[in-house]
């Protein structure tokens, strides 16, 4: 599936968060230029505006996970979180591919100031949830915090089943989430990427497997679709799972580990496929309650660049490998 060149123009009209990428696995520009767009989003866009709200003290919003005195404020009685903390404030910028050194002095100043809400912890040694830490683990790699003690944290709180569940630290699962499993997985690939480390492959793999065997989507006691949230697409998408989440990160797995795409993911492929419009974009979904700092994504229903841009690459990783 070759990208329409009306839907290539519309995306490359855009944030340079959204743009770098765009030229880089859509449009074939060379990475000079692709890493001279990447460049900017720390300086324009939705980068520099999330960086100007960083406080004094290396937090945003004053909060590890939560923004300080969040439990004590009638915002804490309505839907969903607010997404303004520190921990979201560094996934989003490292995801939108902002360099660390537009944050001098950041990795030390959050270890020094930033405590976890669950039992003070501190920052950069991560917490009991496993989505927290996988977000921590991408994060410490990416502002070069001493993570390692984080980083063996994931194969000796993997689960029998094969992946992991945030439930589990209280003892309250003994089985695997699919949300917990793709969000330890993306933090576990980033942080090869980042480090070069390769001790955490064989939990990520073996995480990977767990979902592969369910096909992306499916219960392994019934064999029914695991939960609505398979097939609903929204940006961000936070901590939850989708079928294009979990498949955009099994094309950067395997682009990381050179390997071609497993079979087993050609069902979670035909429900992306059938969510592109016939004008070859995806719409936006039903964005996840609480408050953040600004819209990096259009409403629901309208056509979003940020799901266009993962469905596209997905879609022409899978169709090039046939």
């Amino acid at each position: 599936m070759a990208t329409d060149p009306q839907v290539l123009d519309w995306l490359l009209d855009s944030d340079p968060a959204v743009r770098w990428q765009v030229e880089r696995d859509l449009a074939g520009a060379p990475r000079e230029a692709w890493e001279a767009t990447r460049a900017r989003v720390g300086a324009e866009g939705y980068g520099a505006e999330l960086l100007s709200k960083q406080d004094q003290d290396g937090q945003w919003a004053g909060g590890a996970f939560f923004p300080a005195g969040f439990f004590d404020s009638p915002e804490s009685k309505e839907p969903g979180q607010p997404w303004t903390a520190t921990t979201w404030a560094l996934k989003d910028l490292r995801e939108w591919g902002v360099d660390a050194a537009r944050l001098p002095g950041t990795a030390e100043k959050v270890a020094a100031n930033s405590r976890w809400e669950y039992n003070h912890l501190p920052y950069w040694g991560g917490e009991v949830d496993v989505c927290i830490n996988s977000y921590t683990l991408a994060s410490g790699a990416w502002l070069g915090a001493d993570i390692s003690g984080l980083a063996a944290w994931f194969p000796a709180h993997r689960l029998a089943d094969g992946g992991w569940n945030c439930e589990a630290e209280e003892g309250n699962s003994t089985r695997s989430s699919f949300h917990s499993t793709l969000n330890a997985l993306r933090g576990m690939l980033a942080y090869e990427r980042i480090t070069g480390d390769t001790s955490l492959r064989p939990a990520r793999r073996g995480g990977e497997e767990y979902l592969l065997e369910r096909r992306l989507m499916y219960r392994a006691t019934t064999g029914q679709l695991v939960g609505g949230f398979v097939t609903e697409f929204v940006y961000p998408n936070r901590h939850r799972y989708s079928a294009l989440v979990a498949l955009d990160h099994f094309r950067d797995a395997a682009l990381l580990d050179e390997t071609p795409p497993d079979p087993r993911l050609a069902e979670a492929i035909e429900v992306v496929r059938a969510a592109r419009q016939p004008d070859g974009r995806w719409l936006q979904g039903a964005p996840l309650p609480g408050r953040t700092w600004f819209d990096v994504d259009v409403p629901q229903g309208e056509p979003s660049k940020w799901l266009t841009l993962l469905g596209t690459r997905v879609m022409e990783w899978w169709d090039a490998a046939r």
